[in-house]
């Protein structure tokens, strides 16, 4: 059985993350916001800016450079906000991304996506739905719904209520 998503044609949103190009399926998108404002929450997770309001729904944002390792976002005229339906247990959440700059809606087709990397045991790359070729380019395809832990999906969604805590730098 070929993976979910991967054996027909589909459509992917890129972006950029410190000049690497990423890729999420457009079914997961549901929005494209600029940058605005962000309310910042205490006790959250480095890599949570915080929430923001939108249409009366508050929803967390998460900075991805922080999240993948990368330094924090510096705001420019390019950044932007992707707001991404989040599946983990059967329940939906709905999240801001916050990314450098997104880039184009372009179609894959199965024979220009290879499978994940194996980077040896120690390094987590299930979040990695394969590897896309676009213009002799690779674009790292995400699996959103792999790219956060049920402890960090439990504690967006709690705005940060948990018992766990951080500790501040």
């Amino acid at each position: 059985m070929a993976d979910e998503g991967l054996s027909e044609q589909n459509q992917y949103l890129t972006f950029t993350l410190d000049d690497e190009v990423f890729a999420l399926e457009i079914s997961k998108v549901r929005e494209v916001l600029d940058f605005s404002e962000v309310t910042k929450v205490p006790q959250m997770p480095e890599f949570m800016c915080g929430v923001i309001n939108l249409r009366g729904n508050v929803v967390p944002v998460v900075d991805m450079r922080c999240k993948f390792g990368i330094d924090m976002t510096e705001s420019t005229v390019n950044t932007c906000i992707i707001i991404v339906e989040v599946v983990m247990d059967g329940e939906s959440s709905v999240l801001g991304a916050l990314v450098d700059s997104v880039q184009e809606v372009l179609d894959l087709e199965p024979e220009q996506i290879e499978p994940p990397p194996r980077i040896g045991t120690k390094l987590n790359t299930e979040f990695i739905r394969g590897m896309g070729k676009h213009d002799d380019q690779f674009l790292i395809i995400l699996d959103i719904n792999r790219v956060f832990s049920e402890d960090e999906i439990s504690l967006l969604q709690t705005g940060g209520s948990s018992p766990q805590t951080e500790s501040n730098e």
